[in-house]
Formats: C-alpha cells, structure tokens, sequence
C-alpha cells in the first residue's frame, strides 16, 4: 500500500525537483523507516490515514533504538517532504507532519561518532603495546556489536563464536541474546587472545573473561571510560565520548545506511521500545547479513 506512493514520490524528486540520486535515495529511506515502523507495530494504515500520534511513535522508536538526534531530524525532514508532495498531489488535504517539530529528546544522548571519527581514534593507538593491542580490540567490540560497558567486561571467551560470527551477550535483567561481530572485530580480538592474553598470568576468577587488565584480572567499568577518553583525547576528538557513544554510532551508521529498525532493534538488546510490544526473533543469518552489509566495519 505504501510502495505506490513511494515510487511516485521517488519521480516527482528525480523528475520535478532535480534532486540528485544520493538525495532521492536519502528521502525515499526515510519514509520506506516509516513504513516499516508501522508494519512492526502493526498499523495497518495508509500514508493517507497517518495522523501526528502515529509520528510521534516513530520519532520515539527511532530515539531509543539509539539514532542521533541530527540523524532524527534528518529523517522527519524526508517524511514531511513526502507529505507536502501528497498535499500538492492532492491526496491529502491536512499535513500530519505540520505541528511537528524536531525532536527533543528526554536525555541527553553522547555525541555520536562519524565513521571518520571512528578510524582516527582507531589510527591512535599504539599497536606497539600489548595495552594498545587490547584496546584495539575493545573499541572494534564496542563499534561492531553495540555492547553496553557492563556486556563488554562480562564478556566470555566461551561465549566468542567467532567461527560463526557472533557474541552471545548477557544483557539487561540477564536476558541472553545473540550479538553478530563484523571481520574487523573478530581479527583483532583474535590478536589480543593469541598475542597478549595468552601471555598473561590470568586470576583464577577471570579464567573466562575476555578483556583483562595487566594483572591478569577483569577490567572495571571505570578502567573502561579511562581507556575510551585517552584513545579520544590522543586522536584529537573533541565531542563528549563514552562507551556508550560507540553504541550510538552503531545504531546510526546502520540504520543511516538502509539496515532494519527491527534487526537493529534485536541486536541492542531492546524487548519493548515502544508502548506497542513489537520485539521479534530473526533469524541469526539475516543479523549477520545486516552487519556484513550495512555497518561500515562489517
């Protein structure tokens, strides 16, 4: 029901406005987000039958899956164009977009990184250290899987699948889930276990942590922070950067880059985001497929 319009909208930015390809493609994204939006949280309406609230719920999904609040107001500028073409196509008489404005998030979320960010820190490090070898793989981690702090210092190496390509997470309230790894992340976690670990004199009660500290024993949140803010500060990065910052980003650059709200939805770990329960097992291939695809370290 949705694809007609979108297609003619498509034409009319391509034909009548002149917009370039990555811009058509860009518009034509954020309203084909919408529309899965409404799918998953089972409207069955049609662009005609949108009203504000069911907007609402969508810039709220879309901020609690983690997308940076540019990135939101980038998205809602793609509907309300698709919106005005409707009323100047005469197929809507009121814009359900008019009365909204960008987003104003409950929270402050930390800045998100561009992917440029991402290698320039990568860049810092000094890979000489067994330290900078270990938090080469950290940071890969935190980008690549979307980990929250406390997943990655629980981390187990029995729970490294890397021959499959994924993590198995114990996250929030000890929920379990399957977590895909993209290449990057898996070769130099794999470096750090064969090159750094392995020559530690590990605890006995870290036998099964991935990411220790020089004594041998599980690394802290805090060491965590302290570790991010000296890689950021070394690349010259200038935001408000925190562990956290890493899982924003992966949120954003794959749903910026076309991936599923819904896999993106599964792969942080959310059961409910929205008043509507909407939470849906994938199966894992297609998880994995999603980060080879979408995620610019996949």
């Amino acid at each position: 029901m949705w694809q007609s319009y979108i297609k003619h909208f498509k034409n009319y930015l391509r034909l009548e406005r002149s917009f370039s390809d990555n811009s058509v493609q860009a518009y034509v994204r954020d309203v084909e987000k919408l529309a899965e939006y409404l799918e998953l949280a089972g409207f069955s309406v049609t662009p005609k039958d949108i009203k504000e609230d069911h907007l609402l719920g969508f810039l709220k999904y879309i901020a609690e899956l983690g997308l940076a609040a540019h990135s939101q107001a980038r998205m809602l500028s793609g509907i309300k164009a698709f919106y005005k073409y409707l009323i100047l196509e005469n197929e809507i008489q009121e814009d359900p977009t008019e009365l909204i404005g960008a987003p104003r998030l409950p929270r402050k979320l930390p800045d998100v990184l561009s992917y440029e960010d991402i290698e320039q820190i990568i860049a810092a490090i000094d890979h000489s250290t067994p330290e900078g070898t270990r938090n080469r793989a950290i940071i890969e981690v935190l980008y690549s899987s979307g980990l929250r702090v406390s997943e990655l210092i629980n981390l187990q190496l029995t729970n490294c699948h890397f021959d499959i390509g994924f993590l198995r997470v114990l996250g929030k309230g000890d929920k379990v889930r399957l977590v895909p790894i993209g290449r990057e992340a898996i070769k130099y976690t794999e470096l750090y276990l064969e090159h750094v670990r392995k020559e530690m004199t590990v605890q006995k009660e870290s036998e099964d942590i991935v990411f220790l500290n020089r004594r041998g024993k599980q690394l802290s949140r805090v060491m965590i922070f302290l570790i991010i803010k000296d890689c950021t500060e070394k690349a010259g990065i200038h935001k408000n950067v925190s562990p956290h910052t890493f899982r924003h980003s992966f949120a954003t650059h794959l749903i910026e880059g076309g991936a599923s709200l819904r896999a993106v939805q599964e792969m942080l770990g959310h059961e409910s985001i929205t008043t509507t329960e909407i939470y849906t097992h994938l199966d894992r291939d297609y998880l994995r497929q999603v980060i080879t695809e979408f995620h610019p370290r996949g």
